[in-house]
């Protein structure tokens, strides 16, 4: 039980730069799960980005990264990740979410898990008009696919031969969840934790 990380969802903040920066570099072992088929930032590009991000902090900015949110270590305060959310269709009251954990140091340890879970609930709670979540990967990201499995999202949609990466052509796989689904499923877990 002391493998367990007590994790926060929070904002990034000024003092997070240096290791947002870190943690993004493009060479990173991340960058072949999460999204290889967009272009990435260079380190040049990074480096002007977070220039911005520092320059909005100066200007009084608190919430720099908009529909992102940091995943740290509530004991340690340090950023282990993020997640962020958009919309698909607003008109439908249906938004798409991700995560990514870039420090290595955390990964195989249910991070992913326990960070989604808090996302998920944070969504929901603060948009009470939403009818779904979705979550969209490619067939070469196994642990996304777990994932989205694990905390009950339902697959349905396999676009086939829709993304490339090293020039091999994988399937794009769209998950979803309903927010009744969502509270039912919340009600199970709290049931099996406290017998």
């Amino acid at each position: 039980m002391d493998n367990i990380i007590n994790l926060i969802i929070r904002e990034l903040e000024m003092k997070d730069l240096p290791d947002y920066l870190y943690w993004n570099h493009p060479f990173r072992e991340f960058h072949k799960y999460n999204g290889p088929y967009y272009g990435r930032k260079s380190e040049e590009e990074l480096k002007k980005y977070v220039e911005e991000m520092k320059e909005q902090f100066r200007n009084g900015a608190s919430n720099v990264l908009k529909n992102k949110k940091m995943i740290a270590n509530k004991d340690t305060d340090e950023i282990i990740g993020q997640v962020n959310w958009y919309w698909k269709s607003e008109e439908t009251l249906w938004m798409e979410i991700g995560i990514v954990i870039f420090n290595e140091n955390y990964w195989g340890k249910g991070i992913g898990y326990e960070a989604l879970k808090l996302w998920i609930d944070e969504i929901f709670d603060e948009n009470p008009k939403l009818v779904r979540l979705g979550l969209s990967t490619w067939s070469g990201n196994l642990r996304m696919m777990h994932l989205a499995e694990k905390l009950g999202f339902v697959k349905e949609a396999v676009y086939r031969k829709a993304r490339i990466v090293n020039n091999e052509y994988y399937d794009s796989i769209s998950y979803g969840i309903l927010k009744e689904e969502w509270k039912e499923r919340l009600i199970k877990m709290n049931f099996n934790v406290y017998n």
